[in-house]
């Protein structure tokens, strides 16, 4: 699992590129959630273009990192889900609570 990340206006744009799964959620986790208090982050978009597979921890991510954002009144979104991935995010039930996006532009600019 690859992550890539820049901060754009106070929003964080975290780019996954591989599998997000059980062996590297923990990581991720540790490593999202240091990058949102160090930069002071409102805003998260994940951009899953290049996501090829998630399982339940990756679900766990992604609803752990909507709650902390939450809190401080801050919104979750991701772009370019592949259609595997939108269908789960859809069955899961992620989006109820995260807002979902063609592309980064649009967003930024929603968000």
């Amino acid at each position: 699992m690859l992550l890539n990340y820049e901060v754009i206006d106070n929003k964080l744009v975290i780019k996954l590129d591989g599998e997000l799964d059980h062996h590297v959620a923990e990581n991720i986790r540790v490593e999202l959630d240091e990058m949102i208090e160090k930069k002071r982050i409102k805003y998260l978009i994940f951009d899953l273009s290049n996501l090829r597979f998630m399982d339940s921890s990756g679900i766990g991510v992604i609803m752990g990192r909507y709650k902390n954002i939450s809190k401080i009144g801050g919104k979750v979104a991701v772009i370019e889900a592949q259609e595997k991935i939108d269908k789960i995010f859809a069955l899961s039930g992620l989006y109820r609570i995260v807002e979902k996006y063609e592309n980064l532009t649009e967003a930024l600019n929603r968000l």
